[in-house]
């Protein structure tokens, strides 16, 4: 399906085919508050041509793992604004630099002790005395503790 480059709002299967997102998909997305449409004059739903560039974060966000939640927060500087002007995306791009140097900096910990214990609780017992005497990690609560530090 070819779209016309002036169109500046689409229906949802223009959208899909235009994004590669399934149009299920984007109506989830819809009802979760990430993307915007309106009702035409024939009660069809219509999306503004800017809802493919939040696609987009979504469809790389999630590959990279981010939450739902998570695109919804960084959302929050455009969410119910009419219009988004250059300056909105600009913040948009702020909170994502964010969530990515806390995911990139997750991950270099994680690189580090790949062939340590994790403190994850497979390995954090009484016979682990090098990283972790006397299981101090265990008693500490659940789940990667050295990671999520």
């Amino acid at each position: 399906m070819e779209l016309d480059p002036n169109k500046e709002y689409l229906s949802v299967g223009e959208l899909s085919a235009r994004s590669g997102v399934s149009v299920s998909a984007i109506h989830f997305y819809e009802s979760k508050g990430l993307l915007r449409s309106h009702r035409n004059k024939g009660n069809q739903r219509r999306f503004h041509r800017r809802e493919l560039r939040l696609l987009s974060y979504i469809k790389v966000g999630q590959t990279l793992g981010i939450s739902l939640a998570e695109i919804k927060d960084a959302f929050s500087v455009i969410e119910n604004k009419k219009e988004i002007k250059v300056s909105d995306w600009k913040k948009l791009g702020k909170r994502w630099e964010k969530i990515l140097t806390e995911k990139q900096n997750l991950i270099e910990k994680m690189k580090s002790q790949l062939g340590f214990c994790i403190g994850c609780g497979c390995l954090s017992l009484k016979d682990c005395p090098l990283r972790n005497p006397d299981d101090f990690m265990g008693k500490e609560g659940q789940g990667p503790r050295i990671l999520l530090e």
